[in-house]
């Protein structure tokens, strides 16, 4: 009996994808940074959305004398989406615009994450808002799909 437990939490524990930090949303990219970033900035424009800043973090700590694996920032945003999100409640204004991390992990791995619209309406006390939440969630869904299939 306790040799069958004991197998079914490793068979469960294995079986289990890795965990992102609570509130974040991470996708495994087929691609390096800057190709995952390069996709992600066209297919945001393609769908109308507005790409305010592209911040390159391993490039700015390079310039200091630092090191950082490979990491960029795009941080985008429509207020069709944007405006009824802060009707729903204001003060997640200090989130938006949306924000991609596309980032190089210590085994050469490269991940596209993005902040969970839900977890962002729960920090936001935001209740009934419930079509918009659900079509940013698709949006990013959608988006980051694009930027990391091969």
């Amino acid at each position: 009996m306790r040799t069958t437990i004991i197998a079914l939490i490793l068979v469960v524990g294995f079986a289990l994808p890795v965990l992102a930090e609570p509130g974040l949303t991470k996708v495994k990219s087929a691609h390096n940074v800057k190709g995952t970033a390069d996709r992600m900035e066209t297919v945001l424009k393609e769908k109308g959305m507005t790409v305010f800043l592209r911040i390159n973090h391993s490039e700015g700590a390079r310039k200091v004398g630092k090191q950082l694996r490979p990491m960029e920032l795009l941080i985008f945003g429509n207020p069709k989406v944007g405006a009824p999100l802060m009707q729903c409640g204001q003060t997640i204004g200090i989130d938006l615009p949306q924000k991609a991390l596309i980032w190089q992990d210590e085994s050469g791995q490269v991940w596209l994450t993005y902040n969970d619209p839900r977890y962002l309406a729960k920090r936001h006390g935001i209740d009934g808002c419930e079509p918009v939440l659900t079509k940013v969630q698709n949006a990013l869904k959608n988006f980051a799909r694009a930027a990391t299939q091969p």
